[in-house]
């Protein structure tokens, strides 16, 4: 089987095992050749961190032993002259997020080698080679910071019993006792106030090797970052519910005490703090967000002593990134529209001065982000594309330049993108509506399959499609085009455009979708007899809601979806979310959390439906598909429903993943 031949026998969607059809095995011989396991190389790069000196970069490379489960990573060093890159570390499990020493001497990196999943603080030293183990924390770190002297590193720790974030996967990180095995009759027990499940800050003394919580369950830190050596500025709440961060502020700690001040109140959300080198200057990013760690939006300064807050004007980007340099400039990274955008800031001018953009190239992660080099906006950063394989890439003085690229034969693969068009079009109230639409070679007009991006608050853009979006490669390989719309509410189009979806879930923002489609069908470029609609969490919801409200579609895959919007409130752990994206209550009978349901339209649908959800999924419990399929069945639609037991939200581990894949793609070469 070459990597295009799916061959002849398509799994049928009834099936539970689908491995032995030829969709499946394409799926995995794609999922192959771009993973190679079992070579030793690297397929993926993320977390890039440069050395002091300039000379060197560390990341978190994945190497894939085998297509089982979630995909390994290992800290890897890459010199930014030659290319050349060595592994420094080799598990087992996962090894990540390192970060050189101000000295350049050590990495600090995480690693879960001793329980999967319970990440822990190991130090590197580079001139021996040799890793040693920090004491444990009582929970699992989520990020580390060298502090700007080099004697001590700062840890964000979330206790067990934690939720992760949505980007994460939104399950609950629970550690398993002998004892718990023993007795696994025994229920689980919640009375809504669990202390274990708090975030805290934690500081490793490097002298003494020793570790000490600094924060106690006064309140809960979402992310901090040093602001001198003895100060933390931190987003905190006053809960640790997974809802809480929504209205969360930014707040100073003393290390000796733990003492707090809350320094700024947002009228949205708050990401990514970070302090000049002498902590007098913070950066903060505010922005409306649908999902903890998806932040892009507006920055601001604000003075760590008197809090004193500027709104910075950065030339219409939303800034997802930001690096002080040195106390005058910070390096800045966000989208514009279809195009990523590097830029410094200077603060004495008060300028921004843009440096490099890009419509085809990108990062991975949810949003762009880099590693800077100097005082003049140089950084490194893993550079991606819709046909670019990751790779450690530099930008110096406004010029892109590859270091190492990570193809593994994917240049091959994406020979199957005949065009990547970025387009735009008007929407039902003549608002400009941007997004992409991916070809195959053959001549059009093509079945077309809209693919309904996740947040609202989020953006499509390019990217390498191996990674979570095998499904797109192979609809293309079966000649159907891939539309992907950015209706109001996503990202890069500044605040006001992303505050438009607020209070009106599946109201405008629907009709630019279909406006969309409309646009490609005038254009030639869309059969109107066989188009498809899929989409992930916020697109899974829009996905159940557009075939209720519009029978165009000959088929439909929601996958992670928000269904009842009750339900959601009351199940799911971001019940905030729905309050805050509907701008009313549950309470209210007949109101938004009725109208914006896609249960309660049911009726009116007609589409065959694919619904996809995973177990484990606290974000948009299973109970959401449940309903949908349910519903469906009842009004007499062909309905099915998959659910991955392993899985959260999004199916990421493998062999799901290619199931996945397959299936969805069944799915619609089915009925289309």
């Amino acid at each position: 089987m070459t990597l295009f031949d799916c061959g002849k026998r398509m799994p049928d969607a009834l099936e539970r095992d689908i491995r032995e059809s030829d969709l499946y095995r394409a799926a995995e011989l794609l999922y192959t050749t771009t993973r190679q396991p079992g070579t030793g190389q690297i397929s993926d790069a993320a977390e890039v961190h440069v050395s002091p000196d300039g000379r060197h970069a560390v990341f978190s490379g994945t190497l894939a032993e085998r297509l089982r489960g979630v995909l390994p990573t290992r800290v890897c060093q890459v010199d930014l002259t030659s290319g050349r890159v060595v592994v420094l570390t080799f598990g087992p499990n996962s090894d990540r997020l390192p970060k050189y020493s101000p000295d350049g001497r050590r990495v600090a990196f995480l690693s879960d080698r001793e329980r999967a999943g319970d990440f822990q603080l190991y130090m590197l030293d580079m001139a021996s080679g040799a890793a040693f183990a920090a004491p444990e924390t009582e929970g699992w770190i989520e990020y580390l910071q060298w502090s700007p002297n080099g004697r001590r590193i700062l840890l964000g720790v979330a206790g067990h019993g934690a939720d992760q974030s949505s980007g994460q996967g939104a399950t609950t990180s629970r550690r398993t006792t002998d004892d718990r095995l023993m007795h696994c009759w025994l229920p689980t027990v919640e009375t809504g106030a669990e202390k274990h499940s708090w975030r805290g800050l934690w500081v490793y003394e490097l002298e003494t090797n020793s570790v000490r919580r600094i924060t106690g369950t006064e309140c809960n830190v979402w992310e901090a970052a040093w602001a001198g050596d003895d100060v933390i500025v931190a987003v905190v709440s006053a809960g640790p519910q997974e809802g809480s961060w929504y209205s969360a502020w930014l707040q100073i700690f003393h290390t000796g005490d733990g003492q707090g001040r809350r320094i700024y109140s947002p009228q949205y959300q708050l990401g990514w703090p970070v302090a000049s080198p002498s902590g007098k200057h913070l950066a903060v990013i505010e922005a409306v967000c649908s999902d903890r760690g998806v932040v892009a939006g507006s920055l601001m300064l604000i003075d760590r002593d008197s809090g004193a807050t500027v709104l910075v004007d950065t030339a219409g980007v939303d800034i997802s990134y930001s690096e002080w340099r040195s106390d005058r400039r910070l390096l800045l990274a966000g989208h514009r529209g279809v195009e990523s955008v590097l830029g410094l800031y200077d603060l004495t001018s008060g300028s921004f001065d843009e440096l490099w953009s890009s419509t085809t190239i990108t990062t991975g992660g949810f949003y762009i982000a880099v590693s800077g080099l100097n005082d003049i906006g140089d950084c490194v950063l893993v550079g991606e594309g819709f046909k670019r394989a990751p790779e450690i890439a530099v930008v110096c003085r406004g010029q892109y330049r590859t270091v190492r690229s990570f193809c593994l034969g994917y240049s091959d693969i994406a020979k199957r993108i005949g065009s990547m068009d970025s387009l735009s079009w008007e929407s039902s109230d003549a608002l400009e509506i941007q997004g992409w639409l991916l070809r195959p070679s053959d001549a059009g007009p093509h079945p077309i399959v809209m693919n309904v991006h996740g947040g609202p608050v989020w953006q499509w853009r390019p990217a390498w499609l191996a990674r979570k979006a095998m499904t797109v490669l192979l609809l293309l390989a079966h000649g159907y085009g891939v539309f992907l719309p950015n209706p109001r509410g996503s990202s890069g189009r500044g605040q006001e455009f992303a505050r438009r979806v607020v209070g009106d879930m599946g109201g405008k923002d629907a009709h630019d979708c279909l406006a969309g489609l409309d646009y490609l069908i005038a254009q030639g470029f869309a059969d109107p007899k066989r188009l498809g609609v899929t989409g992930f969490s916020y697109g899974g919801f829009m996905t159940a809601w557009l075939i209720t409200q519009d029978r165009r579609f000959a088929a439909a895959a929601p996958v992670a979806p928000t269904t009842n919007q009750v339900t959601q409130h009351l199940m799911s752990n971001i019940p905030d979310f729905v309050k805050l994206f509907l701008a009313d209550e549950y309470k209210n009978a007949g109101g938004e959390y009725y109208q914006r349901s896609p249960i309660m339209h049911a009726h009116k649908a007609r589409t065959p439906t694919l619904s996809i959800c995973g177990a484990l999924d606290r974000c948009a419990p299973p109970a959401e598909a449940i309903q949908f399929h349910n519903a469906l069945v009842e009004n007499g639609v062909e309905s099915m429903l998959v659910t991955y037991p392993e899985e959260g939200h999004g199916i990421r581990k493998f062999p799901a993943a290619i199931d996945y894949a397959a299936r969805v793609t069944a799915w619609f070469h089915r009925h289309m």
